[in-house]
């Protein structure tokens, strides 16, 4: 097993740059490598697929080298139309995982396999009013389902209390070696009942970068999810 399939194939917390300091992103990363996090989420936003615009590949280039050299991966979660057009920037840029959203391309076995070739591990995502199911044709080319706790492009939004009962519809149907991730609305208090129903994987934010210790709250939510 590599070093990245030992990072990417165990319990982890993703924190999200989408909720950071960009006067001090670096600086940031950094805090929560230190911690002990070994996967950095970046949430890329096109202003169609989902309202907000937010970062693009310049943002995974200046971190790359931070993440890669404690070694940990970068994460892109493309909330994007048309996904398969931006794999190959986002590869060559130091992307280690590229997730596209299944309701964003009428081709989502063509973008995976896209992804693939550009080196980097395919993942599908899915909104909260999307079934499961929807990936079942789909299971040998994952590597990672994120399953949506809000819905994508608005802030602020409370956790979907039912995406606990999706989780495990989702574990009951995709193949082991696939991680099953969260996103939005995750903290100590969300996390916990995630893992239960069989997530591995858990993308928090605000709970990490609007803390007033990002280290400390990190902490308290790879305890929560029983993360290492």
């Amino acid at each position: 097993m590599s070093e990245l399939d030992g990072v990417l194939r165990t319990t982890r917390v993703a924190p999200s740059v989408l909720a950071a300091d960009f006067g001090a992103l670096r600086e940031q990363v950094r805090t929560v490598l230190d911690a002990g996090a070994r996967i950095i989420h970046v949430d890329v936003m096109d202003g169609h697929f989902v309202p907000p615009l937010s970062m693009g590949k310049q943002v995974v280039e200046a971190l790359a080298g931070i993440v890669h050299d404690a070694g940990g991966a970068i994460e892109t979660h493309l909330m994007v139309a048309r996904p398969e057009e931006h794999v190959d920037a986002f590869a060559a840029a130091g992307s280690d995982v590229i997730i596209a959203h299944q309701e964003a391309t009428p081709h989502l076995h063509h973008t995976l396999q896209a992804i693939d070739r550009a080196g980097a591990r395919p993942g599908a995502a899915i909104n909260p009013s999307t079934p499961p199911d929807v990936l079942s044709e789909i299971t040998e080319q994952l590597e990672v389902a994120l399953c949506m706790t809000v819905n994508p492009g608005w802030g602020g939004q409370p956790f979907i209390e039912h995406s606990v009962d999706k989780l495990r519809r989702l574990r009951a149907l995709l193949p082991d070696h696939v991680a099953i991730e969260v996103d939005g609305g995750i903290g100590p208090e969300t996390a916990a009942p995630c893992a239960e129903a069989g997530a591995t994987r858990f993308v928090a934010g605000s709970s990490i970068f609007g803390a007033a210790d990002p280290a400390e709250a990190y902490h308290a939510v790879a305890q929560a999810a029983g993360a290492e």
